[in-house]
């Protein structure tokens, strides 16, 4: 009997075995049933939208433009996030082998899943760490970011990475992802993606990041907030040391460097990437105005327009960044010289630095600049009457301003801060190819973190005698003379109703005395003002007029004799692109500063073509040449190649200058010397220099350092002494070329110099205009 009892409770069991075994491969193959669902959902987007083939292949990557100098530097960029695009090979690869050793160890090995470093994270209920991989952090990044924290919604969005995870790594090698994720990785301080970082943290280049640069950056990919080495010096160490350790457990460095890494303090070289600072300041704010008129005519495959601030864009300038920072140092080496002599002068003057005006001028040019700043726009926002804007320009405030010496904190009012910031000396310089068009530098001021207006492309100002080769021009042209006919220097006077003058206009010579007969060579090497109105009285200013348009000024020119002195408002870059007219054998070039743009993919998408047209032919153009080498062989330039110095010589910044090679070029000044002048020529450069207040009524009270010859020349010598001593720039030193079978007779007969006293005031004074 008990035999047979046994035997029903074995036959039981077994019963209770199979039952459980159906039951747990019923519950095993619905639960796989159900998670395989539930992963094929997901991957339908049923829980929230998956990535297509297309976001894959071009995810949206909020890139920042870039503008790429002639010479392949990088000299600014737009955006809203500062991030660059890397390719694998620019990574460093210390920074690739300290990422993979901490972040994700069997990178080369997974598919995009960790299934060890997954189980194991599960078993231990994530106390061991998590178990995302590199690919899956990308899928983060790119498609959803940090998601929710609610646990359920949490387990679909890890699912979600898991499939887009597996699709990057079917879609894309694995030298490409870490590229990516290297591109996308927020580094805080508005630097995303390695290469911003290393600007912004190291001033460095990516390719240039030593090993424990590497790890500090490696160490901010677990958290760019916690670990960021401007607020957590401390910290970082400590993070960037597990990342050596990591890097020395995966063999990627010995125990003796790694001990010699950790033991390194954290160095930065600190350098917040903004829009305001860096190379090319001006230039770079021009060409973004430029660049939204672009975009408005230039529009996507799609249809759609272009975004500066997102699209990745690369544009490449045709400036040359190594002729940039030269032109930048003399613009600032010589303003910041002049601009003592300017605050010495300035000091007896009660109303400064304003000369000679009313108490009711003054007071409008001051409530403009008033009505014209951050503080009034700001307060009336805030519905602030003008009463009380006005009376807050008068109240003392804490504030850090410019100076030549570096920023410096003050305490003083607003409108005292107005009058100080008046005081400056401004500056405008453009240098364009000829042949070309190629702009090749650009300076639009001082400073353009403290003053924002373009005095290249933006500002148009008085010329002064830089005017008078397009007078001479004119008439080479239509009266058949050359540089070697003589006319008579004497009292000149054009009545009321010729040529529309309205009164009887009698131009003077600066020192207030004739010459008797000069040749034209010598009546624009001297700016001689009775010339230039004795030639425009033969062509008549509409012809000047047509002339000066041929050669690119944009400028309205009044049809009046007296723009023969130079009563006429102009840009630098319309002036540089007119002289550069000379110098191209009479073709003028439309100033170009775009060579291409590609998109994100590197497929070129603009190329522009360069416009030029004829305006004289070459016989002229090289007659005005050797007219304007006369400036500079002993006219109102020749100063760039004399040695014994002169009046005010101690602000002729970086004198002697020494040159013994062929230049042509013209010195200007206005009415009151509110405005400097210098065009210098070479065969294959063309340079315009403006040296003047943002007021015409700040201005220096003497000519000696008001002309043009004082003021802007120096800048024009300083940037070309940098030039020629950079061989890789290959500025020429060679004579302009003279065309066969030369019409117009230009080499003049010449007698002996007479050696003078370069200190002569008439020298220095030979350049002022009425």
């Amino acid at each position: 009997m008990a035999i047979k009892k046994n035997n029903n409770q074995t036959k039981n069991i077994d019963k209770d075995i199979t039952y459980y075994k159906k039951k747990f491969w019923k519950i095993f193959f619905y639960g796989m049933g159900a998670i395989g669902l539930f992963f094929l959902f997901a991957s339908w987007g049923l829980f929230g939208s998956m990535p297509s083939f297309e976001d894959l292949e071009n995810p949206d990557s909020n890139l920042a433009t870039e503008i790429i100098s002639a010479d392949g530097v990088v000299l600014g960029k737009y955006f809203q996030k500062n991030r660059s695009q890397l390719k694998y090979s620019d990574l460093p690869k210390n920074l690739v082998q300290a990422l993979v050793a901490t972040e994700d160890a069997r990178f080369y090995e997974h598919s995009g899943i960790d299934g060890r470093g997954t189980l194991r994270a599960i078993a231990s209920l994530g106390t061991s760490g998590g178990a995302s991989t590199l690919t899956q952090q990308l899928a983060k990044q790119l498609f959803h970011g940090e998601g929710s924290k609610f646990l359920p919604f949490r387990i679909v969005q890890k699912i979600k990475e898991w499939i887009i995870a597996i699709r990057l790594e079917r879609q894309y090698t694995k030298n490409e992802i870490i590229a990516m994720y290297c591109n996308v990785y927020d580094f805080g301080n508005n630097s995303v993606g390695v290469s911003s970082a290393a600007k912004t943290y190291f001033s460095k280049e990516p390719k240039n990041l030593t090993i424990d640069e590497s790890a500090i950056l490696v160490g901010m990919f677990k958290n760019s907030g916690l670990y960021n080495p401007v607020r957590n010096p401390e910290g970082v160490k400590n993070r960037r040391n597990v990342v050596l350790l990591q890097m020395e457990k995966g063999n990627i460095i010995t125990d003796e460097q790694k001990v010699k890494l950790q033991s390194l303090p954290i160095k930065l070289n600190f350098k917040l990437e903004t829009h305001k600072d860096g190379t090319a300041t001006y230039f770079r704010e021009y060409l973004r105005d430029y660049m939204k008129k672009w975009a408005e005519e230039n529009k996507k495959p799609d249809g759609s327009d272009y975004d500066i601030y997102k699209d990745g864009l690369k544009i490449y300038t045709t400036i040359d960044s190594r002729m940039q920072l030269h032109a930048e140092e003399a613009v600032s080496a010589h303003m910041a010289n002049l601009q003592e002599e300017f605050f010495i002068q300035s000091k007896g003057n009660k109303n400064a630095p304003f000369v000679n005006i009313s108490s009711v001028e003054t007071q409008r040019i001051l409530n403009q600049a008033m009505k014209s700043s951050h503080r009034w726009e700001v307060m009336k926002a805030n519905d602030k009457s003008e009463e009380e804007i006005i009376k807050s320009f008068s109240e003392k405030a804490k504030m850090t301003v410019f100076s030549w010496k570096g920023e410096r904190d003050t305490i003083m009012t607003p409108l005292d801060s107005i009058r100080y910031y008046k005081h400056f000396l401004q500056s405008g310089l453009m240098a364009m190819e000829p042949q070309t068009g190629n702009v090749k530098a650009w300076v639009g001021g001082i400073n353009y973190k403290y003053f924002q207006y373009d005095h290249v492309g933006q500002g148009a100002r008085q010329v002064g005698s830089t005017f008078k080769p397009f007078v001479y021009a004119t008439a080479i042209e239509q009266l058949n003379m050359s540089p070697c006919d003589s006319i008579l220097d004497g009292p000149f006077m054009i009545r009321k109703g010729r040529h529309h003058v309205t009164e009887d206009w009698e131009p003077k010579n600066s020192d207030n005395r004739y010459r008797g007969m000069v040749t034209l060579k010598r009546g624009l090497a001297n700016s001689i003002n009775t010339v230039s109105a004795k030639l425009i009285d033969k062509t008549g200013p509409e012809a000047v007029v047509e002339l000066t348009h041929k050669l690119g000024v944009k400028s309205e020119i009044p049809v009046q004799p007296s723009i023969a002195l130079g009563a006429v408002e102009i840009t630098v870059e319309d002036m540089v692109a007119a002289y550069s007219t000379f110098a191209n054998q009479g073709v003028y070039m439309k100033p170009q500063f775009i060579t291409r743009i590609e998109d994100k993919s590197g497929v070129v998408i603009y190329e522009p073509i360069p416009e030029s047209h004829d305006v004289l032919n070459k016989d002229i153009a090289f007659a005005v040449i050797k007219l304007l080498e006369g400036v500079t062989e002993g006219g109102s330039g020749d100063r760039l190649r004399t040695t014994g110095g002169g009046s005010g010589d101690n602000r002729w910044t970086g004198y002697p200058y020494s040159f013994r090679n062929p230049i042509a070029g013209k010195t200007g000044t206005t009415q009151n010397q509110s405005d400097g002048w210098f065009m210098g020529m070479v065969p294959n450069l063309v340079t315009g220099v403006w040296v003047g207040c943002e007021d015409r009524s700040a201005r220096f009270k003497s000519i000696t350092y008001g002309q043009g010859a004082t003021a802007a020349l120096p800048v024009w010598g300083y940037f070309m002494k940098l030039c020629y001593a950079d061989p890789g720039l290959h500025v020429s030193k060679s004579d302009f070329d003279r065309p066969a079978n030369l019409s117009i007779k230009v080499d003049c007969y010449t007698p002996r110099a007479v050696v003078k006293d370069t200190t002569d005031v008439q020298q220095d004074t030979e350049e002022f205009e009425l």
